[in-house]
């Protein structure tokens, strides 16, 4: 498949057309995943982890040059790599000070599709709000356990600690 930073902007299978950026370890994540994205449209790979996180300014130019109906981001749940891929689509639409229609998605626990809002994105940015979201809302740890072997390690070696 096409990688994200390896495709020409102005690519004609980009122009006008609907574009998935998928984080490259997706279509070994979740194949049946990965396979229903690509059937939307043009799929470009992408791993922040591999190469680098800065790539605002590749994705604005794809559609500043390739004008795409819209753009579906899908990545893993809890990267941290992949935040900033889902982070770069916003920042993108802000550059440019358009409107630009997207779908973003995450994979929960290499199993669901689940679609978020640009606006979840925009918070998680701003730590300070995600402390308050939290301290209002601390049964969100307990689910968050299922899912974070980092959240559950935490817990282990502060519970250690105590001891």
């Amino acid at each position: 498949m096409p990688d994200l930073m390896g495709t020409w902007v102005k690519a004609p299978i980009l122009k006008e057309q609907t574009i998935v950026i998928a984080s490259r370890c997706l279509k070994w994540v979740n194949p049946r995943i990965y396979k229903d994205l690509s059937e939307k449209g043009v799929i470009l790979e992408h791993c922040p982890e591999q190469e680098g996180q800065v790539v605002y300014g590749k994705i604005a130019s794809i559609i500043r040059s390739s004008n795409p109906k819209k753009l579906i981001i899908a990545t893993i749940d809890g990267s941290p790599h992949c935040f900033t891929l889902q982070a770069a689509v916003n920042e993108a639409a802000y550059i440019l000070g358009e409107k630009v229609e997207r779908e973003h998605y995450v994979v929960l626990d290499g199993k669901k599709l689940i679609k978020i809002s640009p606006e979840v994105i925009r918070v998680a940015r701003y730590l300070s709000h995600v402390e308050k979201l939290l301290s209002k809302n601390k049964w969100i740890l307990k689910e968050l356990k299922q899912y974070s072997k980092e959240y559950t390690k935490a817990i282990e070696i502060s519970d250690a600690e105590l001891k």
